[in-house]
């Protein structure tokens, strides 16, 4: 073998003849675009100049030891910079053809279907998660998310972006078969011309063609109280006829959950006050029927359609037999229960408008409330029982109007965009007592009752480019003008403008290193259930609403470095700085009482660091080892001590480590997980309370990839005993007179956990 051409555009030279005879005619060929050549001796970048400048030394030589070329199984399949081996019949045998050489640039990774057949994927999600050093951030799934705004999910599928705000990327891409996935590149954000993207981008391209199917059934069998999950999983169909794409879906997402053990109650002074024995069942399922379309009606023009619906169905139990030192044993029954349905359609159409494209997004969405908690405390004496409950129904709704007009001048590409969202809650809150006759009568209650509107408008204008061959920006500049309405007893308009934006560099000083930095100013989303009072039966907390809580604002700096190991795996580092405005806790309230507020200031620090190890290069061939390390701090002043503190109920420690074991030339695989977290305690006016699970959780499992053409997996979960934890700290009046009423200490055990799959096509 002495020379092949690796190209972004597919063309291949096979040949014995010497370099200089194949340097002419390729300068020719290259004009524009990016080539390799693989000699014996070396790798040769030819940049596309003419011939003369190739011959006198212009290109760029890439030494690379011929022992290179031989990379374990693990890395086949994945290439550098975009560009794919390609295999053309030139009488070549096999011997001949050149393996990709392992080191691998992250910035823009290209991963064919060869490099994920060990794992045996099913779907495009089940080759994502297996990708070095990449993990899904941001986007859909109810986050939360200011309108649709732009891009932050870091998922593109054939170039666009997820437009649904309820169907998130994991969504889509587990009903995308992996036989339809043509290839992954893994790109840097800030050089594309969709503004929002930063650091890496997975875009995965797919044919649609044909017809296909898939499902996937979930289970899960624990050891305590809680009933067995049976009725998990989704079925979908996806395929094209005509200029018409299509994927139906019908999905349960079904969870069994509970725990069982001791509460403990002691006061100040370490004395019992009351020993209670919990079991804690409850059962969550949500089917959901949604519908993807895409119509291409020729010259550029291309239209979407998402639609979805879905019905939620809740209730939760919580017995507890108490002992209560000097009173009367009881037993507290405290029920939970809810159920409503949602909706949401989206869509859009893009097409070509002067010199440029223009796009028009919307978006409607609805989503019921109902909910009903009921506590009946039975006194062991027969005497009669005690109880309260409190009710809420009504639902919140958005609707969003959105363009984008994207167009190429001054050397990059640019988008002018504006938003309008138009948010909604309307809630209706009761709170009863049990009455001795068994029912329960409503005590007035208004603060819980009202309405919350927001009418919201955005402009914001784009620019994109290159600025050498490594460098490349992106910047934002936006503002928005919103107003906000409440009505009901604690009645209020207020409007705000708020400047907004992003200023991004992503730099690649070397083939397998790239490196991303983000200037950014952003607005926080309101949760408006925030306005209106609510009670907590559960722990006896009632928070007054708050018709003057603002979005809080910040300021923003991320750092994304992602560097290739060669035929080791990758590794990445993020680093995110914020310093926030009118940050959103619980505080006190001037008139009394509490709720959440703002908070004139906080600042937090951030830090990710994630690698993936293929260690085939170690001796365990068809091995992977994923580890990941999340630090976070914060500082923030207490509003009711004025001293620095931690944000409430954040996790400041984390860390995660798989393992995974597929098994040369079978169908067996395996592997074990890791998981431990920290979490900081949260603040009220008179309680600190943490709660956490774990904080340790591990796993084991085996798959199995073709049983009868299923791919059957195991898992054994929970097997260090991780356990479900409440340590609650209430005082007699505000906590800063240090008056501690009781310490609650609920230590409940979750128990081993059995889960199996069962995902197959069609």
């Amino acid at each position: 073998m002495a020379g092949t051409v690796l190209a972004a555009n597919p063309f291949v030279v096979r040949s014995h003849r010497s370099v200089e005879a194949v340097l002419l005619p390729l300068a020719q060929c290259c004009k524009g675009r990016k080539c390799w050549i693989w000699t014996e001796m070396n790798l040769l970048k030819l940049t596309g100049r003419t011939g003369p400048a190739l011959l006198a030394g212009a290109c760029v030589f890439a030494a690379i030891p011929a022992a290179a070329q031989d990379g374990p199984a693990a890395a086949q399949g994945a290439t550098q910079d975009g560009n794919t081996l390609e295999d053309t019949d030139t009488g070549q045998s096999d011997a001949d053809e050149v393996q990709v050489p392992p080191a691998i640039s992250s910035a823009s990774q290209t991963f064919e279907p060869a490099y994920f057949e060990r794992f045996a994927p099913r779907n495009a999600l089940d080759m994502v998660s297996q990708i070095p050093g990449f993990s899904i951030q941001g986007g859909g799934g109810n986050d939360g998310g200011r309108g649709l705004g732009q891009a932050n999910e870091n998922v593109l599928i054939n170039g666009e972006r997820i437009a649904s705000k309820s169907d998130s990327a994991q969504n889509q891409l587990g009903r995308v078969p992996a036989d339809k996935v043509v290839r992954i590149e893994i790109l840097d954000g800030t050089a594309l011309d969709i503004p929002g993207l930063t650091g890496q981008v997975a875009n995965i391209v797919v044919n649609k063609s044909g017809l296909s199917g898939q499902f996937q059934w979930e289970g899960a069998i624990r050891t305590t109280e809680v009933d067995p999950e049976w009725y998990g999983g989704e079925i979908s169909v996806s395929g094209s006829t005509g200029a018409l794409d299509f994927t139906i879906a019908l999905q349960n997402n079904n969870n069994r959950f509970g725990a069982t053990g001791p509460i403990i109650i002691r006061d100040g002074a370490g004395n019992l006050i009351e020993e209670t024995t919990q079991v804690f069942t409850g059962a969550f399922d949500v089917p959901r029927i949604s519908g993807n379309f895409g119509y291409d009606f020729g010259a550029d023009v291309v239209a979407n359609l998402n639609v979805s619906w879905e019905r939620s169905y809740f209730n939760r139990r919580l017995g507890e037999t108490r002992r209560i030192v000097g009173g009367v044993d009881d037993f507290r029954e405290n029920l939970r229960s809810g159920g409503t349905p949602e909706y949401e359609i989206s869509g859009d159409i893009s097409f070509p408008l002067g010199s440029g494209t223009l796009k028009l997004i919307g978006l409607e969405s609805y989503d019921a409330e109902l909910s009903d908690n009921i506590i009946i405390d039975t006194p062991a004496d027969g005497s009669l029982p005690t109880g309260s409950r409190f009710t809420r129904s009504g639902g919140d709704g958005e609707r969003i109007g959105r363009f984008e007009y994207g167009w190429a001048m001054l050397g990059g590409e640019w988008q002018l965009a504006g938003e309008a969202a138009f948010n909604r809650l309307e809630r209706i809150s009761g709170l009863f007592e049990l009455a001795p006759d068994g029912t329960f009568s409503e005590i007035d209650f208004p603060e819980g009752t009202g309405g919350v509107t927001e009418d919201r408008y955005e402009a914001s204008l784009s620019y994109s480019r290159s600025l050498t061959s490594k460098l490349a920006l992106q910047a934002t500049l936006a503002a928005e003008y919103s107003k906000i309405q409440q009505t009901g007893v604690a009645a209020n308009s207020r409007s705000f403008q708020r400047p907004k934006g992003s200023l991004s560099l992503a730099w690649k000083p070397q083939d397998d290193l790239d490196i991303s930095l983000e200037v950014l100013r952003q607005v926080g989303q309101l949760s408006f259930g925030d306005f209106l009072a609510r009670v907590s039966l559960d722990d006896g907390n009632d928070d007054a609403g708050n018709n003057e809580l603002v979005p809080d604002q910040s300021w923003g700096i991320n750092l994304e470095i992602n560097k290739a190991l060669g035929a080791l795996g990758s590794t990445t580092l993020s680093v995110e700085q914020r310093w926030i405005e009118d940050y959103i806790d619980v505080i006190p309230l001037a008139n009394g009482g509490e709720s959440r507020g703002n908070i004139p200031s906080a600042k937090t620090t951030s830090l990710d660091w994630n690698t993936t190890l293929r260690l085939d290069t170690l001796g365990l061939s068809g091995a992977q080892l994923d580890l990941e390390v999340e630090l976070f701090s914060s500082a923030v002043r207490d509003p009711l001590t004025g001293l620095n503190r931690e944000v409430s109920n954040a996790n400041d420690r984390e860390l995660a480590f798989d393992f995974r074991h597929d098994i040369p030339r079978s169908n067996f695989a395996y592997g074990a997980g890791l998981r431990y977290n920290h979490r900081e305690p949260s603040f009220r006016l008179s309680e600190v309370r943490r709660d956490f699970e774990g904080p340790t959780f591990a796993n084991v499992f085996v798959e199995h990839k073709d049983i009868f053409g299923l791919t059957v997996r195991a898992i054994y979960a929970n097997i260090l005993g991780g356990r479900e934890r409440t340590i609650r700290t209430v005082f007699d009046g505000p906590r800063t007179d240090g008056q501690i009423a009781f310490i609650e200490d609920r230590n409940l055990r979750i128990g081993p956990i059995f889960r199996f799959s069962v995902s197959g096509n069609f």
